[in-house]
C-alpha cells in the first residue's frame, strides 16, 4: 500500500466509521500515541498533533453522531446533498465499472469516495491515475469544500476540525500529485491540439 492509498484510507475511515468501533482501534491507537505522524506521508505535523490532542473515541461518538448520523445531523456525509441533480448511482456505477465491490451502504458518502480512491490506487492499472483523477475531480472536488467547511463550523471538539483541515489539504496533495502521475504522452497530445 503506497502513501497515496494510506492518506485516502485512514481519512475516509475516519469519516466513514464510527469512532467507536473495534476496526478503528488500531488507528486511534497510532494517533493518540503519535505514531501517525511517524508514517503520514505529508508535511502536516502540526495538525496532527492538534488531532491527536482530541483523539477520544468514547467522547467523539456523540459527536459523530451528531455531525453526520442521521436524517437530522449537522452535515450530511452525501454528495447528493451538496451536488444539483447528482445521485448516488452516477457514484455507483462508476466504480462498479472499475470492478469495485459495492455491498448496500450509499456509495456517495464522504468517507467511502476515499476509501474508493484507495482502492482504486490499489488495483491501479497503468491507465488508472485518469479514474482517480476522475474521482477526484467529479464526484469529490465539486462539494468537498463545503462539506469540509460546514464540518468545520458544526464540531464541537477539535478533532473533526482539525480532520477537517487535514483532508482539505490532504485532497489538494494528492490530486495535485496525480496530476503528475500522469503519462508524458497526454500532456504532449493536448499540447498537439492547441
Amino acid at each position: 500500500m503506497n502513501e497515496f492509498s494510506i492518506v485516502c484510507r485512514v481519512l475516509g475511515t475516519l469519516f466513514y466509521r464510527q469512532p467507536q468501533d473495534p476496526l478503528l482501534e488500531p488507528l486511534f491507537a497510532l494517533i493518540q500515541s503519535g505514531k501517525l505522524r511517524e508514517h503520514w506521508p505529508l508535511e502536516q505535523d502540526a495538525l496532527l498533533v492538534r488531532l491527536q490532542e482530541s483523539a477520544n473515541p468514547q467522547a467523539l461518538a456523540t459527536e459523530f453522531n451528531h455531525l453526520f448520523v442521521g436524517t437530522e445531523c449537522a452535515v450530511s456525509p452525501y454528495r447528493s446533498d451538496y451536488v444539483e441533480h447528482a445521485n448516488e448511482l452516477e457514484v455507483r456505477s462508476f466504480l462498479q465499472q472499475r470492478g469495485m465491490p459495492l455491498g448496500d451502504t450509499p456509495a456517495d458518502h464522504f468517507g467511502s469516495l476515499l476509501l474508493a480512491a484507495s482502492w482504486l490506487e490499489d488495483q491501479s492499472q497503468e491507465d488508472e491515475a485518469q479514474a482517480q483523477i476522475t474521482l477526484f475531480d467529479d464526484y469529490l472536488f465539486p462539494w468537498c469544500g463545503k462539506f469540509l467547511g460546514k464540518v468545520e463550523a458544526h464540531a464541537t471538539s477539535g478533532f473533526y476540525r482539525t480532520l477537517s483541515e487535514i483532508s482539505r489539504e490532504a485532497l489538494q496533495a494528492m490530486r495535485d500529485e496525480l496530476e503528475e502521475s500522469l503519462p508524458d504522452d497526454i500532456d504532449d497530445d493536448a499540447d498537439d491540439e492547441q
